[in-house]
């Protein structure tokens, strides 16, 4: 073999070499993005299944609620109609897949919001009803509907945290040359409402008009 052939089979080999380290990064690179978006998926199905548990205590909370007399029954139409909201919402959302477009997860999100504000002014309602305070049906109902509340904030973080580690690799000097012509985009996250650091505002006596004010009288 001539030294020329001999250095073209050279040149070919580092070519060869090349080519099967840029596949194994590029497949490597693949295969982390599947991992990564995986995890976000399973994150999100959890944040829903959190969500859904209290969808379902909603139901017998409100029963229980409405045997009170003279209930608000204002607040407990507030409640229904919220939930009916966000299960309209949910009917739009793959369970098993988080969101790709950020309008569609912060309707989701503000429908939930909405319920948990009408939750809160339900439970401060109750306050003015002594026989509700020592129905054991609602306490218990109310301590699981308080640490569902507790998990669906702790699922949240972990959905927030799984799509931060998710789309800081698709934007990654090399990864992001794979996520987009493979269709890896970036995840929208939870965001904080507008106003979430203030309480909800609370109105016990619905409908009814303030008393008027006593008029003075001149003294004689």
């Amino acid at each position: 073999m001539n030294k020329f052939a001999f250095g073209c089979v050279v040149v070919l080999l580092i070519l060869l070499f090349f080519v099967v380290i840029a596949a194994l990064g590029l497949a490597g690179s693949y295969n982390r993005l599947v991992r990564l978006q995986q995890a976000v998926d399973q994150s999100w199905a959890q944040v829903q299944n959190v969500y859904q548990r209290r969808a379902d205590l909603i139901p017998n909370l409100v029963n229980t609620v409405s045997g009170a007399a003279n209930f608000e029954k204002s607040t407990l139409v507030e409640v229904t109609n919220a939930r009916a909201s966000v299960g309209r919402v949910q009917t739009q959302i793959d369970p098993n897949k988080a969101p790709t477009d950020a309008a569609q997860l912060e309707k989701f999100q503000t429908a939930q919001g909405e319920l948990s504000n009408a939750l809160s002014r339900l439970l401060v309602v109750v306050e003015r009803y002594p026989e509700l305070k020592a129905n054991q049906n609602f306490l218990s109902l109310q301590a699981q509907l308080e640490g569902t509340e507790n998990r669906i904030s702790v699922e949240r973080g972990n959905f927030n945290k799984t799509v931060q580690d998710y789309n800081v690799a698709v934007r990654s000097f090399p990864t992001n040359f794979v996520a987009g012509p493979l269709g890896f985009s970036p995840r929208p996250f939870f965001t904080a409402q507008p106003g979430a650091e203030k309480p909800p505002p609370v109105q016990f006596n619905f409908g009814t008009p303030a008393p008027a004010a006593p008029v003075a009288t001149a003294s004689p």
